[in-house]
């Protein structure tokens, strides 16, 4: 989400600050206990984004804070349309440096690295799934821990696609106007479009163009370089024919739908299909615990095994502070986190996540069908890759991508004008002339 995680978060914004345990009150190690650090009581600062996981964040430092005496975990959640990035720069420009942290890893590791700790030589890395260590290794090093894997592409509601009648699903851009016209004829808003968000537009979908390419890295490179233009480009006018698409069979309002408004109307049946990931499973099932909801591809041309995939991913990554006087600690916690069964546990149970580790198994009937969708197309090696990490700016490039396509919706700007705009944007603010 995400970050979003990356991140990936909620539609309000939401800063909250928990002392996991009990809150204000001094811990006396137990009788016999080991205590921190020789003794000396700790306080780890632990400074991350997904607010999804917040109360059970919390209930797991609890658990940790249990078996370690003289340990308090203090936990700031800073999530959903306020800026993570920006709220953590903060933190550090104040003095106020927490011990853990998030980072989304390729452009943001290399603003971030200077601060770092290595944790090349750390047990879990030897358990870490592939696809998690590419975007937090940096000259032969690993600076990050993978939160977990997550994936996205259109949610949708299966019970209203059977009064549809539709009885295929679509994975071609002509198959998918096809179920939404007949979504449409039974009275049903075929998509549910979250565009007051800018990440929704400037990470998730303005990442399509980028994950189509033959080769997105090779793309990304040429766009440095001055070889590449997004403009002309065959597989950015593709991408608009799904945007148009989404557009003329959505939401009336989509400027104004936050995240909250998108998934609640979605699991409350008001549309047929979404742009999301599996991190909303807790909140759909929260608030209708009998949807039946799968995931769709988001097509752009009709080449079905092209299209026939979803964007799988790491959103994001534990970090440690190398500057902290509580970083061994910090490291503890974080290998117990992935080693120990109540960390596991929680990873899979609580926070319904899909491992980014071998030794953790994650199971459909715990973290909910969305998770089993995103299992079976990565087991088939049916996944396009997450690139905005890799955009020079970061989260600047995708609030400036954002804007131009929020300007695109409300038709202040063309095709060509939004195409334009975007090359101009990565001009700015790449690294390599």
């Amino acid at each position: 989400m995400k970050k979003k995680l990356g991140i990936i978060g909620l539609s309000l914004v939401l800063t909250t600050s928990i002392v996991a345990g009990c809150a204000k009150k001094e811990q006396t190690p137990a009788a016999g206990g080991n205590t921190a650090a020789g003794g000396k009581n700790i306080t780890l600062k632990m400074f991350q984004f997904k607010v999804e996981i917040a109360e059970p964040l919390a209930k797991l430092a609890a658990e940790y804070e249990k078996a370690n005496p003289g340990v308090k975990i203090q936990i700031d959640t800073v999530g959903g349309g306020s800026d993570y990035g920006a709220a953590l720069m903060a933190k550090f420009n104040s003095g106020d440096k927490p011990d853990l942290f998030n980072n989304g890893g390729f452009s943001d590791l290399d603003k971030w690295i200077e601060h770092l700790e290595d944790l090349s030589d750390q047990p879990w890395v030897k358990d870490l799934v592939d696809v998690a260590k590419e975007p937090m290794t940096k000259n032969g090093k690993l600076y990050g821990q993978p939160l977990n894997l997550e994936g996205y592409g259109f949610l949708y509601n299966k019970d209203l696609f059977a009064q549809a009648g539709i009885t295929e699903l679509p994975k071609t851009i002509t198959q998918l106007e096809d179920a939404a016209k007949k979504l449409q004829a039974k009275g049903i808003t075929p998509f549910e479009n979250g565009y007051g968000e800018w990440w929704v537009l400037g990470n998730h979908f303005a990442n399509l163009p980028f994950a189509y390419q033959q080769d997105p890295n090779a793309f990304i490179d040429s766009l440095n370089k001055g070889t590449g233009k997004i403009p002309g480009n065959p597989v950015f006018d593709q991408w608009i024919r799904l945007f148009d698409l989404q557009l003329a069979y959505g939401n009336k309002n989509p400027l104004q739908t936050d995240y909250k408004t998108q998934v609640t109307d979605f699991a409350t049946g008001k549309a047929a299909m979404t742009q999301q990931g599996n991190w909303t499973q807790l909140q759909l099932t929260q608030t209708n615990p009998n949807l039946k909801v799968g995931f769709l591809p988001m097509p752009i041309s009709d080449d079905p095994a092209a299209n026939d995939k979803l964007f799988v991913g790491v959103p994001n990554n534990w970090v440690i502070n190398k500057n902290s006087p509580n970083k061994e600690e910090a490291k503890k916690f974080l290998n117990w986190l992935v080693t120990s069964d109540v960390g596991k546990k929680y990873i899979t149970n609580e926070f319904k996540f899909i491992p980014a580790f071998k030794t953790i198994t994650g199971d459909e009937s715990v973290l909910g069908p969305l998770a089993g969708d995103i299992m079976r197309y990565s087991k088939d090696g049916k996944t396009l890759s997450w690139n905005w990490f890799k955009f020079p700016g970061g989260e600047a490039t995708s609030k400036k991508f954002a804007a131009s396509m929020q300007a695109y919706i409300a038709k202040q700007m063309n095709k060509d004008q939004l195409l334009a705009d975007m090359q101009k944007t990565w001009d700015s603010l790449k690294t390599t002339k």
